[in-house]
């Protein structure tokens, strides 16, 4: 079974960013402070689009807000759903009562 290492602090994550930045080769710092070479270029590149580095990807803010809403469209579009179900049933039901007492 494979073992999971704690996420690694936000400073520590900072601080490895910083050092990719000012010209440390990602795997010298893999070799350095552990984390593998793949971890590393996925915390430059996040921190590059939440600091406005990157424009052609989504920050990690607007992300969490597009499934958000992303979530909350779905639920909407049940609830929806449900009220259309429930308004055909009541005109049907409707109907059949109106025709019944007519009779």
């Amino acid at each position: 079974m494979r073992k999971t290492r704690p996420p690694d602090p936000p400073a520590f994550r900072e601080q490895i960013i910083a050092l990719a930045r000012v010209g440390r080769v990602v795997e010298d710092l893999t070799r350095e402070f552990e984390p593998c070479g793949q971890t590393i270029q996925v915390w430059i590149d996040r921190a590059d689009r939440d600091t406005g580095r990157r424009a052609d990807t989504l920050s990690s803010a607007e992300q969490e807000e597009l499934r958000r809403l992303r979530r909350e469209n779905r639920q909407l579009r049940q609830e929806s759903d449900i009220l259309a179900k429930a308004a055909a049933w009541f005109a049907q039901s409707d109907a059949t009562s109106s025709r019944s007492s007519n009779s």
